[in-house]
C-alpha cells in the first residue's frame, strides 16, 4: 500500500511552448507519441489529483542561451505553485553559467542541477562542469544525472564507465541517477554501496512488458529501499503512468520499501536541501 501523499522526484515541466516543442520531437523524430500532453498548470493538478504532495521537477537547456529563459520561468514556478521544488537549468557554453548556477542555488526550493547529457552531448567528464560539480558539493545541493544509457536512446557519452570516472575525480557527488541506471543496472546499484550521496529514482524502469524494464529481482530492491526515490517522468510517458506504480505493487515488496521509495526518502533529501 502507498503512503499518503506520495513525493514524486522526477517530474519535467517546462513552458507551454517547450512543452509543445518536445512533443513534436518525440512524434517527428522518435516516432512515439506522448500519452499526457499537459501543460505545467495541468500536470501539476493532474498528479495532486492522484495522490502526490510534494513535486520535484526539472528542465533542461539542449543548447546555449536556454538556460537563463528556463530558469527565470523556474523561479515564477516556484512562487507560484506550493510544495513545488526543482532541479534547474545550466549549459556549460552559456557566458554567465557559473554564475547563475549559484544563484540559483542559493533558492530554498532548488534542490539542484539537471544535466541531460544525451540531450546536450555533453560527457559527464567534460571539464566545464566541473566548477558546477564542485559547487554542488560545497553547497551540499545536489545533480540529476542522465548518465546511464537507457531508456529508449543510448550514446557514447554516457554509461556506468563514464560515471565511474567521473566518481573517481568527485567520489562525494551527490547525484540523482533517473531510470535506475538503465540500462546498466548493476554497475549503477553496485556504486550505491561506496557513495552514499547517489539515489536512483524508479522512472521508466518499472514498465512491464518492456525491453528497459528492471530486471534484478525483489531481493536487489530491498536491499537498497533506502537509496530509491519513485520517480514517473511525468508528464512525458510513452505509456500509462499508473501501469508503472501497479508493477511496482504487484511485486509485493515489504510495506517498508512503498513507504521509503514513495515518501520518506524523498522527505529526507528535501528537507536535508530545502531548509
Amino acid at each position: 500500500m502507498l503512503p499518503d501523499p506520495i513525493i514524486d522526484f522526477h517530474v519535467h515541466l517546462f513552458p507551454d511552448g517547450f512543452f509543445n516543442a518536445i512533443w513534436r520531437y518525440f512524434e517527428e523524430q522518435l516516432a512515439v507519441n506522448i500519452r499526457y500532453k499537459l501543460h505545467y498548470r495541468e500536470s501539476v493538478a493532474y498528479l495532486r489529483e492522484r495522490g502526490v504532495g510534494p513535486i520535484v521537477y526539472s528542465n533542461y537547456a539542449h543548447r546555449k542561451g536556454v538556460a537563463r529563459v528556463l530558469n527565470d520561468w523556474n523561479l515564477r514556478v516556484l512562487e507560484e505553485i506550493p510544495d513545488l521544488y526543482c532541479f534547474a537549468a545550466y549549459h556549460p557554453d552559456d557566458d554567465d553559467a557559473t554564475a547563475m548556477a549559484a544563484r540559483l542555488l542559493d533558492h530554498p526550493k532548488i534542490l539542484g542541477i539537471k544535466l541531460q547529457l544525451v540531450v546536450q552531448q555533453l560527457s559527464p567528464c567534460d571539464s566545464r562542469l566541473f566548477p558546477l560539480y564542485e559547487m554542488i558539493i560545497e553547497r551540499k545541493k545536489r545533480i540529476l544525472l542522465h548518465v546511464g544509457t537507457g531508456p529508449v536512446r543510448a550514446s557514447a557519452l554516457v554509461g556506468a564507465a563514464h560515471f565511474k570516472e567521473l566518481l573517481d575525480r568527485f567520489p562525494d557527488l551527490p547525484a540523482n541517477i533517473p531510470h535506475m541506471g538503465g540500462l546498466e543496472f548493476d554497475a549503477f546499484l553496485g556504486l550505491l554501496d561506496y557513495h552514499p550521496g547517489l539515489y536512483l529514482d524508479t522512472s521508466y524502469s518499472f514498465v512491464p512488458q518492456t525491453p528497459y524494464r528492471f530486471n534484478l529481482g525483489n531481493d536487489c530492491l530491498e536491499r537498497y529501499k533506502d537509496r530509491i526515490l519513485y520517480g514517473s517522468d511525468f508528464p512525458n510517458l510513452i505509456h500509462s503512468r499508473e501501469d508503472e506504480i501497479e508493477h511496482l505493487l504487484s511485486l509485493d515488496l515489504s510495506e517498508d520499501f512503498y513507504t521509503k521509495v514513495f515518501r520518506d526518502n524523498g522527505c529526507k533529501l528535501i528537507g536535508n536541501i530545502g531548509h
